[in-house]
């Protein structure tokens, strides 16, 4: 029993990490999702040019105040896209400005977060590659601990014990990396509909 869990458990540990060195560029990206390192502003802004918003934004405390809380995934989207047409609210001029230097802090914000997120994401791959490969050879080792001559069945159970608890952390981690995998998915989704509706509101 516990040397078909150990080797199903290898077989999955080695395909695992296998699997995510799909894209040769990217190593350690554990995701499904092709690894796209950046947002375009392209992508998900076709107003006006933003000019000097792209900086200038974090000089004006409402619009910083805003931006974090319209990047907050915690915040829903109703009650962003409500708060991005309380603060349009005004005369075309001032909504032009006003629309260019919120998404200007929305994409600087948001594009940040992704990174970091992605990043986690590279740095936990990472171990959990070497963790791979620390299961498997420890299967050896216990393979050849159950085939010796004079077995030492306590070394046997302590390592068969030691594999069974490494290998529910490295399932326990895959699970929380699949998951983590569709954050930065619902970044871009988060920026592409902030961004509509501040075009929206400067028609």
């Amino acid at each position: 029993m516990v040397r078909s869990l150990l080797m199903a458990a290898l077989a999955f540990a080695v395909s695992t990490a296998a699997a995510r060195a799909a894209d040769p560029r990217y190593p350690n990206w554990p995701c499904a999702q092709a690894k796209v390192p950046e947002i375009s502003l392209a992508a998900v802004w076709s107003g006006p040019s933003l000019d000097d918003a792209e900086t200038k934004w974090k000089d004006d405390a409402k619009v910083t105040a805003l931006v974090s809380k319209l990047s907050a995934r915690k915040t829903p989207m109703d009650e962003a896209e409500k708060s991005v047409k309380e603060f349009l609210a005004g005369s075309a001029a001032d909504k032009t400005a006003n629309a260019k230097l919120l998404f200007a802090g929305l994409f600087d914000t948001l594009n940040a977060q992704r990174s970091q997120v992605m990043n986690g994401l590279e740095r936990v791959s990472s171990k959990q590659r070497q963790a791979a490969e620390k299961i498997r050879e420890e299967t050896i080792q216990l393979q050849a601990l159950q085939g010796a001559a004079s077995r030492d069945d306590s070394k046997v159970e302590a390592l068969s014990n030691e594999l069974i608890w490494k290998t529910r952390i490295f399932e326990d981690r895959n699970k929380v990396v699949r998951f983590v995998c569709e954050v930065p998915t619902a970044i871009d989704q988060r920026l592409f509909a902030l961004g509509r509706v501040i075009q929206q509101e400067m028609e």
